[in-house]
């Protein structure tokens, strides 16, 4: 359950620089195969700030956005999937210390890709808990850079873009942000059995990149899928998505006699999962239209929530919601973790 109160202000923070999926298929990083399944034209790729660097300049544009200064902040909650530039750092103290927050408790969230959705569950609870505690910022961040990790081929069927997103997250009905989206339901599901699907289930290793120079999400899921099979996982995957919408939606009144979606926002990766897993587990409980906004991203990480709800409250664009419309965003994450928020434009 959430507060009936809570608004949130998202924005993003995405590097100029791109890496275009023509370049990949010319030089054989990916195949004509790979390229339809996912559909996507461009990754932006950072060429040299870190992951928490590009996270400060999205906390930034959201306090700016949201018109809270930083020593009013309550809690940083920071989020990510991939190596953030230290190997023993915390990179929540940075973010904090680098905007001015520091009257804030910084606190790191590991939830894989579902980060997002899990920080923003951990600041919804604390709003709760503690109403008359400041605002809440949650930031995500990751940079998928070599030689630790090859966005293109690293994994399969997942694409990976570098970037930054965050939210101020308060509470109350005065004081609301213009353009800021209220959130009406947050639901999250877990199935922690399914965990050794990037497990190198061989051997535990007492440092990082000891198996490989970069990740190889390729080899820990060939296992998995090799042991579990591939159809079984996949149905898996639609009966959670559809499980975790469906609680969503009933809490947020989305239904029968009850409010319609405008759109329901997918995780960025690709198209042949959103044909796959998404189209068929949604299409169990809404008749809304889908949207993967990945095309010029690919997978954030840990960002491809607030991302999509950045475009949700975005001042323009094709998918910014109208006053007092409704969308639903998904997210997941290894481990494996499903969280679906539903929000309305205040």
């Amino acid at each position: 359950m959430t507060p009936d109160d809570i608004w949130l202000a998202p924005a993003e923070w995405l590097p100029p620089t791109t890496e275009k999926t023509a370049d990949a298929l010319a030089t054989g990083r990916v195949t004509t195969d790979e390229a339809d399944a996912m559909g996507y034209g461009q990754l932006p790729a950072s060429p040299d700030l870190s992951a928490p660097q590009m996270a400060v300049r999205a906390a930034r544009h959201a306090l700016s956005r949201a018109g809270v200064p930083a020593g009013d902040l309550a809690a940083v909650l920071h989020a990510w999937t991939y190596h953030q530039g230290h190997d023993f750092w915390s990179p929540a103290h940075y973010v904090a210390a680098r905007i001015g927050a520091l009257n804030a408790i910084p606190t790191g969230v590991q939830q894989m890709c579902n980060g997002a959705a899990a920080a923003l569950r951990t600041a919804a609870h604390q709003l709760a808990a503690r109403p008359g505690d400041g605002p809440v910022l949650v930031t995500t961040a990751d940079r998928f850079a070599p030689p630790g990790f090859d966005r293109w081929g690293g994994d399969y069927g997942v694409w990976y873009g570098d970037g930054a997103t965050a939210a101020v997250v308060g509470a109350g009905p005065t004081g609301v942000p213009e353009g800021a989206l209220t959130l009406c339901a947050l639901h999250t599901r877990a199935a922690p059995e399914l965990e050794s699907a990037h497990r190198d289930t061989g051997a535990f290793h007492p440092a990082p990149h000891i198996r490989s120079v970069a990740v190889d999400v390729r080899r820990t899921k060939k296992a998995f899928l090799a042991e579990h099979g591939k159809q079984r996982f996949l149905d898996r995957l639609r009966q959670e998505t559809t499980a975790v919408l469906a609680a969503a939606l009933t809490e947020a009144g989305i239904g029968t006699g009850g409010h319609r979606l405008s759109a329901v926002l997918l995780p960025r990766l690709g198209r042949a999962t959103a044909r796959k897993v998404y189209g068929p587990a949604v299409a169990e409980v809404t008749d809304a239209p889908l949207a993967d906004l990945g095309e010029n991203t690919g997978h954030l990480g840990a960002g491809d929530l607030l991302s999509n709800l950045a475009a949700l409250s975005a001042d323009t664009g094709p998918h910014r919601l109208e006053r007092g419309e409704y969308a639903a965003v998904l997210s997941a994450g290894a481990g494996f973790t499903w969280s679906a928020v539903v929000v309305r434009r205040t």
